[in-house]
């Protein structure tokens, strides 16, 4: 299973971590996987590539690790960019892990709950 945990602090989503692999499928067969790894890689590619941002990024594929963090003091702009970015993110994982919930499991890091 695949879990991935938004990170918050002081009412704002600070960064995103995936661990695990779904297990929907065979290496190259699996969609839920596709689908995680492309959603999570639009959203760092946007925040440091056209944002230019510079946030950490660590990736470890033999155990299907990502974890991307928002750097502080980003601007008004950039700041409510990223945090629509992330709660897009965050709904969009959300829905699939509905629709594959022995696959994905979405967390809040604050909250015990699912997000």
């Amino acid at each position: 299973m695949t879990t991935v945990t938004f990170h918050s602090a002081d009412d704002r989503l600070d960064g995103v971590t995936v661990e695990g692999h779904s297990g929907y499928a065979s290496e190259g067969s699996d969609i839920v996987c596709a689908a995680i790894s492309a959603c999570v890689g639009l959203a760092e590619c946007t925040v440091n590539e056209v944002l230019g941002l510079a946030a950490p990024v660590k990736v470890r594929e033999k155990d299907g690790f990502f974890s991307l963090k928002l750097p502080g003091g980003l601007g008004t702009t950039n700041e409510a960019t990223c945090q629509n970015l992330l709660t897009g993110l965050m709904v969009y994982l959300q829905a699939l892990s509905e629709e594959y919930p022995e696959n994905l499991a979405v967390r809040l890091d604050d909250d015990d709950e699912e997000a």
